[in-house]
């Protein structure tokens, strides 16, 4: 089960992997036109993710609770909200649009960007390792399926999203360095997803609360950085909202159809 488990977390990794190699094929950082649609697919998995496969389960192992099985995913999800606000504040980072937040640092423009898309995964690995963690412990209505539903969502937007972290870096340097940095960005996810397996035994009583943090955290990440680099721009082909509908679909059909 474990392994199974192992080989789950990897998943957005190799997603984020592929992705970065992308720095090989193409000459030039996708349009903005390309990223808004990439931004868009991105935050319509992760908000789709949040729903069926942390805040539902979340909701569902409390219903012993009646009226109230809401209230730790409310709790849990504030929780997330708040964790991700505090790292948004207090670690230095730039996004792709170059809007620089958290404080200020002498860090290059390099090492800034790989720390935003550092801070955007730790989420996803939190969630990933939850699902499996809570599939492990069989404390949670999740089975194996679903959790491969979720880190095969994930896995499906950390392609685009490796592309797009490594181009900019590959264009500053050499495609190699810009592999490198999309790759070690991408090696988050499945090290917070195995402290949260190794720590499996701890988190039992406090599984939905962790789905529903999970869950929070993600959109933090969509609300805050996905949107608005989506929506940034060109508002007339409404690119971005099409594939934010697409990602959404998608991932809710994966997780409808291997439950």
């Amino acid at each position: 089960m474990f392994f199974q488990a192992l080989n789950g977390i990897l998943i957005p990794f190799l997603g984020t992997t592929l992705g970065a190699g992308c720095v090989f094929f193409m000459r030039r950082s996708p349009s903005d036109a390309i990223q808004r649609c990439l931004n868009g697919f991105a935050g319509g998995v992760m908000v789709a993710a949040s729903v069926w496969s942390l805040l539902i389960p979340a909701m569902n192992e409390c219903e012993d609770y009646g009226s109230f099985a809401f209230v730790p995913a409310v709790i849990g999800f504030f929780v997330g909200i708040f964790f991700l606000l505090f790292l948004d504040k207090a670690i230095p980072h730039t996004h792709i649009n170059e809007q620089s937040e958290g404080p200020r640092s002498h860090l290059g423009k390099r090492a800034m960007l790989f720390l935003a898309i550092t801070l955007h995964n730790i989420p996803e690995g939190v969630a990933v390792g939850v699902v499996f963690a809570s599939f492990m412990a069989g404390s949670v209505d999740i089975s194996l399926s679903e959790a491969f539903a979720l880190s095969i969502g994930i896995g499906i937007q950390n392609f685009p999203e490796g592309a797009i972290v490594s181009m900019p870096l590959a264009s500053e340097g050499s495609r190699a360095r810009g592999f490198g940095y999309g790759v070690i960005s991408g090696i988050v996810e499945p090290i917070f997803a195995l402290i949260t397996i190794l720590c499996c035994e701890l988190l039992l009583p406090i599984f939905p609360y962790l789905l529903s943090f999970a869950a929070g955290a993600m959109i933090f990440v969509v609300v805050e950085e996905l949107v608005p680099e989506m929506s940034d721009g060109d508002h007339r082909a409404d690119l971005g909202t099409i594939m934010f509908a697409l990602g959404f679909c998608i991932m809710m059909s994966l997780d409808v159809a291997l439950s």
